[in-house]
């Protein structure tokens, strides 16, 4: 009997478990201009769109925002299998591209696409204290560029340091060199201007995780871009920068990085339940 009463406890336990996983939907194709910057521009209503993967009839959950990599020249939006069913929201972002439209045009876009987040993440059971911005290459540098250069949130009424992290993907530390070339500046003569993420290091920003490839392997100098970044915001007085170089790997060192990702967003947010 009471090897009975066991097998039944356990499969009602069981059962459970799988009863409390939830259930993913996405919607696809969201424009995040209003309509009348859409109506205005075809590109922009073509071009501006984004996915959300999300835990339905479920509250409180954290938010990835994730950008593309490409160059500024290409790619397209992406919800990575390897953050699904981990408990997040996934917001995928596709942005206009150059040559069609000036590079840093990509930084205007993604800024809109951070705050549709803030404004409508609630109405899907999000909580919009946990929103966390990350991106490959291209999209790493994005996620620097509108995590650190205040303003951009600024034009839509949303702080920056409300982003609860940032954590980039191999991205570009000084300035992107797609906005070099149509300057006329040579893919390896560095920059650093108000299109460099370095240019905007502050020691109040939101907690920035750094994750690169190995140094051999990389494109160009993208580790020791982002090791100087890194010691230029613990210089500045930044108490949450962290770097990993990941031995082995190049420019393409999403699914290694991928884990790094989901652990640093549990760590942020283990850290505001203890702080709660």
């Amino acid at each position: 009997m009471k090897k009975l009463l066991s097998l039944l406890a356990f499969i009602l336990i069981s059962f459970s478990a799988f009863a409390q996983k939830p259930e993913y939907e996405t919607k696809s194709n969201i424009q995040y201009y209003n309509a009348a910057t859409n109506k205005a521009d075809s590109y922009i209503n073509e071009r501006c769109v984004l996915d959300i993967y999300y835990p339905k009839n479920t509250k409180g959950f954290a938010t990835i925002v994730w950008f593309h990599g490409g160059g500024l020249t290409g790619g397209n939006k992406e919800i990575p299998e390897a953050l699904k069913n981990k408990g997040f929201a996934i917001i995928g972002v596709n942005y206009r591209l150059s040559p069609k439209v000036k590079a840093e045009k990509a930084i205007e876009d993604l800024h809109v696409a951070i705050a549709w987040t803030f404004n409508n993440i609630a109405s899907y059971g999000g909580d919009v204290s946990q929103i966390f911005v990350s991106g490959h290459s291209a999209g790493g540098y994005l996620a620097l560029m509108t995590g650190l250069d205040k303003k951009w949130l600024q034009k839509e009424g949303i702080d920056a340091n409300k982003i609860a992290g940032l954590i980039p993907f191999s991205g570009q530390c000084i300035t992107h060199f797609e906005i070099r070339r149509q300057n006329g500046i040579p893919e390896k003569q560095p920059t650093i201007d108000a299109f460099a993420p370095l240019y905007h290091v502050r020691a109040d920003a939101p907690p920035l995780l750094l994750i690169t490839g190995d140094r051999e392997l990389e494109m160009l100098g993208r580790y020791e871009e982002n090791a100087y970044m890194a010691r230029m915001m613990k210089l500045v007085g930044h108490t949450q920068t962290k770097l990993y170089e990941l031995d082995g790997y190049g420019h393409g060192m999403t699914e290694p990085g991928f884990p790094l990702l989901v652990n640093e967003v549990n760590r942020i947010l283990k850290e505001k339940q203890t702080k709660k």
